[in-house]
């Protein structure tokens, strides 16, 4: 069982920024990919950002050129850092990987954008 464990969450004010991580049980090299998702109050879990073992990022609209996804294969753990945080972004963020047809979460790391 691949176990996801999501840290960095926390409180800032607007402006401000956070890094979140992600450190996976097993190689993270093997995964199709891995993500970011968030889930505010009373919305459904949405993308956030995505990275493959190779190739290019995907990063959502509402936090392009903010957040950024990147990830250490040695240390087998994805990255999200967020800049100019505003108070939308509070969120519940979950740490994400597929293999196949199997998905994989993390518990989640709560953030709090606020003053």
């Amino acid at each position: 069982q691949v176990q996801l464990v999501e840290s960095g969450g926390g409180l800032v004010q607007p402006g401000g920024s956070l890094r979140l991580s992600c450190a996976a049980s097993r190689s993270i090299v093997s995964f199709n990919a891995m993500g970011w998702y968030r889930q505010a109050p009373g919305k459904e879990r949405e993308l956030v950002a995505t990275i493959p073992p190779i190739g290019s990022t995907n990063v959502a609209d509402s936090v392009r050129g903010r957040y950024t996804i990147s990830r250490d294969n040695v240390k087998n753990t994805v990255y999200l850092q967020m800049n100019s945080l505003k108070p939308d972004d509070t969120a519940v963020y979950y740490c994400h990987a597929r293999d196949g047809l199997k998905n994989y979460w993390g518990q989640g790391t709560q953030v709090t954008v606020s003053s």
